[in-house]
């Protein structure tokens, strides 16, 4: 499941250096956006070592939790890259993603992997049309979004197929409701005869028979999603949490839909923190924090927690040096991986100087990313059973770049 963190999750007030002189350092820097050194969260990697210390944001406790369980790992300073990338190359403008600082752009290529070619499919979407063939029954696509239209999911063959947290997005008045009823039944079945009819108008065939076919999709899948078990697992009452139980739901009947791959994304919004990201920051990090956890913890339930991967993506990292009470947009970022399969408890990557001007440094703290979107999405791709034969189709990029698996997942 892709979690995508709309408007660029400043990642260096998710992870902070927590030893004495890096924070200082950290807090010299940061200024009024600076987090306590008492209040950080411990964070202590199995393997990881730069000889620095470093801790969570107080607002993460649910992820320091997983953490600590060896169900998150860490990927330090990764963003999009055409081919590995230094301050020479930066300063020459010698391959570097197009609109570099642009959330649409940026976002765009993060969900495509293919950052110097017009956007065609998501890699989301290019997995999807290679493994759909292990599904026994295509009817509900095995892309499905809980934020509507997104380019991660879009394939040549597979389309994703939308939901919202309380179920399927029906036509009004046109598809059974839950409960029987005569008169919704009967205009169903009338619109279904109606959409069925024969038509000499390509187009009015062609509209036809799409609608049909959502009407009946929806159909199936709210009868099914109605045989769904009731979850122990509780989760808060935030709109993530209620994407995320959602996604567990429909996970829970899987075999019910006759699928055995499944790719999900869901979106949250509000990380363009630009002001007052002291107030604004801490709030969306619980938010987050609380969500993950309570759908880790219901795939434990399902029995499936090994064979659920969550991951985040974001359109940027933010700059180290602030601006007047918020952050600008950035490059390198961190993020993160949960799942039983994952190794987790570690950090992945390398992090990022966090020195201002340094020679990982475009300016102002943009840190030049050591680690690839590509060599990101090969290690989830590898994972969910692309072959390294077929890893170039998902991923047309991935020669350019020295690691196929960073071996955050098992």
């Amino acid at each position: 499941m892709c979690l995508f963190l709309q408007g660029g999750n400043d990642g260096t007030s998710l992870v902070i250096p927590s030893d004495a002189a890096s924070h200082a350092s950290y807090a010299s820097a940061r200024a009024d956006l600076a987090v306590a050194r008492a209040s950080l969260l411990p964070l202590a990697p199995k393997k990881y070592s730069d000889g620095r210390s470093y801790g969570w944001h107080p607002s993460a406790s649910e992820l320091q939790s997983l953490f600590g369980q060896n169900k998150i790992a860490v990927l330090a300073n990764v963003g999009m890259l055409v081919r590995p990338t230094t301050l020479a190359h930066y300063k020459a403008g010698d391959n570097l993603p197009p609109q570099l600082f642009s959330h649409n752009d940026q976002a765009l290529q993060w969900q495509s992997s293919v950052p110097d070619k017009p956007f065609e499919t998501g890699w989301g979407g290019r997995l999807a049309d290679i493994l759909d063939a292990l599904n026994s029954n295509n009817q509900i696509s095995m892309s499905i979004s809980l934020d509507g239209a997104n380019s991660f999911q879009r394939g040549n063959v597979v389309q994703p197929y939308s939901v919202s947290s309380g179920g399927v997005v029906s036509m009004n008045y046109f598809t059974s409701p839950v409960t029987t009823n005569g008169v919704f039944n009967a205009r169903s079945a009338g619109m279904k005869a109606i959409l069925g009819n024969p038509q000499a108008n390509a187009l009015a065939a062609a509209f036809g028979s799409i609608t049909k076919e959502a009407i009946d999709d929806g159909d199936l899948l709210g009868t099914v999603l109605r045989t769904a078990p009731t979850l122990k697992t509780l989760f808060p009452g935030t709109g993530t949490a209620r994407n995320l139980a959602m996604v567990a739901k429909l996970i829970s009947i899987s075999q019910a839909l006759g699928l055995r791959r499944q790719v999900f994304f869901v979106q949250l919004r509000g990380w363009d923190t630009h002001g007052a990201q002291a107030n604004a920051y801490g709030p969306l990090l619980t938010e987050l924090s609380g969500a993950m956890k309570s759908f880790y913890a219901a795939t434990v339930e399902l029995g499936v927690a090994n064979q659920v991967t969550t991951f985040t993506a974001s359109d940027f990292g933010r700059t180290y040096v602030p601006n007047a009470g918020g952050t600008d947009h950035g490059w390198g970022n961190h993020q993160m991986i949960m799942g039983g399969a994952v190794q987790g408890g570690d950090i992945y990557g390398k992090m990022p100087s966090l020195t201002v001007d340094a020679d990982d440094d475009v300016g102002r703290g943009r840190w030049i990313p050591s680690t690839s979107v590509d060599e990101y999405n090969a290690t989830l791709a590898r994972w969910f059973g692309v072959s390294d034969a077929n890893l170039p189709v998902v991923l047309p990029n991935i020669g350019r770049f020295a690691k196929r698996d960073l071996g955050f997942m098992g």
